[in-house]
């Protein structure tokens, strides 16, 4: 075995640790759904739900047939997006205040959209997300450069030490979150400019790659992410520069040494699936050359919506209800028993 499958073995125990939630699947934890206008949006540890519970006209908690761990549920009387994020807001601004999870330390007034099918139900403060293990979206720029004697090298930017999340840590050379107002590509292309300096003329050659998904879990609280993804391909010439005081270096390492970095503690965690997606579509990293390629390929790819099944699950017993109820009727339907009395009669003739 290779020193780079050593490292990718490593790479498949992070992601497996990653995605537990997933792989264990949603009945062997203590989250429970989080559910906006019917829709399940989120989902609620126990620690977290044991502070909702001082706030019933926010939240409703109650026991649910579906779940086996009950649901928690936004007052379905707050009428629109706009009622909801103030209600919700209120109760985040509150919680803030009292200091009680860590994750509101790094309040940022910067909100994402909490959406279900795309329809977006109320807007959050980013750094409240965690609590309500609500989906996160956001875009990673893979700069990179094809040096004539090094072969594939690829941008990292070392984030600032005054970051609210991950401060020092190595990183993709731009990224960002999906904030209320912004598109996709618009994210990327602001992000760009700010953390990189990366002018227009380069980066209208942006490529769109696909995305990566994975669910990872920490002390700040459940982070079911999702990062949009795109290629860059640079001129040997040009060198980020900050623009925002978010980041405070920038390095360009050779594949091979990006790789090492990657499985350092001095590396943003979430970010290691984004590089490793890069390399294996670049053909640096391929199934010839790591025993575990498909299932790491596999959990670079999580399906994250088989977390939020709580209306199918209604769906399935309502229906499943309705069928009895018409069974139950049909069985004690005279005309329909004389009509099934008649037609075997017919058959037997």
């Amino acid at each position: 075995m290779s020193s780079t499958d050593v490292k990718l073995s490593r790479l498949l125990i992070l992601a497996q640790k990653f995605n537990n939630f997933y792989l264990t699947g949603f009945h062997k934890c203590d989250s429970r759904p989080f559910v906006v206008e019917g829709q399940q949006v989120g989902l609620i540890k126990s620690d977290v739900l044991k502070h909702l519970v001082k706030y019933p006209e926010v939240f409703s908690i109650r026991d649910c047939e579906q779940t086996k761990q009950g649901l928690v549920e936004l007052n379905p009387a707050f009428r629109d997006y706009n009622e909801r994020s103030e209600q919700l807001e209120k109760v985040l601004r509150v919680l803030r205040t009292e200091g009680l999870f860590p994750a509101l330390q790094g309040w940022r007034d910067e909100y994402f959209e909490v959406k279900s099918d795309c329809r977006a139900l109320l807007k959050m403060e980013r750094a409240a997300t965690p609590l309500f293990g609500v989906r996160k979206y956001g875009v990673d720029i893979n700069g990179y450069v094809r040096h004539p004697t090094l072969g594939l090298c690829i941008w990292l930017q070392q984030r600032s030490n005054t970051k609210e999340t991950w401060p020092g840590k190595w990183d993709n050379m731009v990224g960002g979150g999906l904030s209320v107002g912004f598109g996709i590509k618009e994210t990327a292309i602001k992000e760009a400019a700010e953390e990189a300096s990366i002018p227009s003329d380069l980066v209208k050659n942006l490529v769109s790659a696909g995305c990566v998904s994975f669910y990872f879990e920490s002390r700040q609280g459940l982070f079911p992410n999702t990062e949009y993804v795109f290629d860059l391909e640079l001129p040997l010439e040009f060198v980020p520069q900050n623009a925002d005081g978010e980041v405070q270096a920038f390095e360009l390492l050779p594949a091979k040494e990006c790789v090492e970095r990657v499985f350092t503690t001095d590396f943003k965690t979430t970010s290691a699936p984004v590089v490793i997606d890069f390399l294996i579509r670049h053909g640096y990293i391929t199934a010839d050359d790591v025993v575990d390629f498909t299932q790491i390929i596999e959990l670079l790819h999580v399906p994250l919506q088989t977390l939020y099944t709580y209306k199918v699950r209604l769906e399935q017993s309502q229906k499943q209800q309705q069928k009895l109820v018409c069974d139950t009727k049909n069985s004690n339907c005279p005309s329909l028993q004389n009509k099934a009395a008649e037609n075997g009669h017919k058959n037997a003739s």
